[in-house]
């Protein structure tokens, strides 16, 4: 009696233990897959990590569903993932990870769903996942645009063209010479376009480079471009022209006054010259008026006025 009372406890407690790792068992109460989605790009050799749903364009992605499962509940599960990457495209498979690229620049919704088969009788659970996606032109090519010759004291306008999506962060400096600074300062821009149009003039003549470095929130890309200046003839000729200008009129005010002509003043004149003053009386009642002029010196003291002609007294 005392033996089926102990069989019987012992069935008891067998079928206690069963039931509590029926009610325990992990497998048969979960309801949410707990996980997160990570995005990768290669370029090159480089791999970086696009945790903040910013991409590239036209880069090879990679981006992988990572579980959250300490408790190892889905060691022996089975997983469906359906992948929608938002432009239409649609990928199905049972790996965590996915490889594409967007060959646009755009915002997309990339959404995940994840199937769970635990056992071959359980329902299976799902869970979709979401994510909006920026897709932005990464900085590839930097252009500078400006005159073909470049002088001293002269107004030079630039235009740099920047192949990438705004907003950008452009850091620029001239350098004379192209003597590395050692402070680091540069002119920091924010760039909401694809062009920085810069107003510079150059103070000395020879090879200057203008350093500029370009980076927006997916890529990063700096140039240095070598700019020969040449000395400004147009102000060297003006220089020239103006002191030509005032030798031409000095040269031409001595000539005015050397090759002036001199004239005599009417003292002296009257000084040096003698008149004899002459009338004839002729026939028919005329008379006869006669000049006659000649040098001689001031103190001779002949009459200057002789007449010659009928006398007449009262």
């Amino acid at each position: 009696m005392e033996r089926q009372n102990a069989i019987w406890i012992l069935v008891l407690l067998s079928l206690v233990v069963l039931g509590v790792a029926v009610t325990t068992d992990p497998l048969t109460d979960l309801e949410n897959i707990a996980g997160k989605l990570v995005f990768y790009q290669m370029e090159g050799n480089a791999t970086y990590v696009r945790d903040t749903g910013e991409l590239a364009s036209d880069v090879p992605t990679e981006t992988m569903f990572e579980l959250f499962d300490p408790k190892m509940n889905f060691s022996t599960a089975k997983f469906t993932y359906t992948w929608d990457l938002g432009n239409g495209e649609v990928i199905k498979g049972t790996e965590p990870v996915v490889r594409y690229n967007y060959p646009e620049s755009g915002n997309y919704t990339l959404r995940l769903k994840v199937g769970v088969n635990l056992t071959k009788s359980a329902p299976q659970i799902t869970d979709v996942y979401s994510m909006d996606v920026q897709v932005l032109d990464a900085i590839r090519n930097i252009e500078l645009k400006g005159p073909p010759d470049y002088e001293v004291s002269q107004n030079t306008s630039l235009a740099v063209h920047v192949d990438g999506s705004p907003p950008m962060w452009v850091c620029w400096r001239f350098l004379p010479n192209c003597v590395p600074d050692m402070s680091g300062g540069c002119t920091l821009t924010m760039l909401y376009e694809n062009t920085l149009r810069l107003n510079h003039t150059f103070t000395s003549a020879g090879v200057h480079c203008l350093d500029i470095s370009v980076r927006n929130d997916i890529s990063k890309l700096q140039t240095s471009f070598s700019i020969y200046v040449k000395r400004s003839y147009n102000t060297h000729l003006f220089f020239i022209l103006a002191c030509a200008a005032i030798l031409v009129a000095t040269f031409s005010f001595i000539t005015v006054i050397a090759c002036r002509p001199r004239h005599q003043n009417k003292s002296q004149i009257a000084a040096s010259s003698n008149a004899l003053f002459m009338k004839n009386q002729e026939s028919e009642g005329q008379s006869l008026i006669l000049f006659k002029f000649s040098n001689e010196k001031k103190e001779e003291k002949e009459p200057l006025l002789m007449q010659y002609g009928t006398q007449y007294s009262s």
